[in-house]
């Protein structure tokens, strides 16, 4: 298992608040950031059992998902439904993305 696997698990733990807030204003946002936070430990544990593309194509399905997650929380607070991200939640975003990269080149 990729050690960045408990930090892809805490940013989907992350989410629980900031959807709940978001979800008072944008159910569709709050639901859709649900969905793609939980994608990105789920396949980090898929690909640490793949192999070949497979493996590949399973770390870059987390990533799309760790921008999305980023990408949702953007959105959220560019239309004030969240103010700004604290620099821990970035912080383990930006480590998962940039680990994710680093494997998918």
């Amino acid at each position: 298992m990729l050690r960045i696997y408990p930090i892809a698990l805490q940013i989907a733990s992350d989410v629980v608040h900031a959807a709940n807030l978001i979800a008072r204003k944008d159910p569709d946002l709050a639901r859709q950031l649900r969905r793609a936070s939980v994608s990105v430990p789920l396949n980090i544990a898929e690909g640490s059992r793949a192999r070949g593309r497979n493996r590949n194509a399973r770390y870059s399905d987390a990533l799309g998902s760790a921008l999305e997650t980023r990408a949702c929380y953007d959105v959220a607070t560019a239309v004030t439904y969240l103010p700004e991200l604290g620099d821990e939640v970035r912080a383990r975003l930006n480590q998962v993305i940039g680990t994710l990269v680093n494997l998918t080149r």
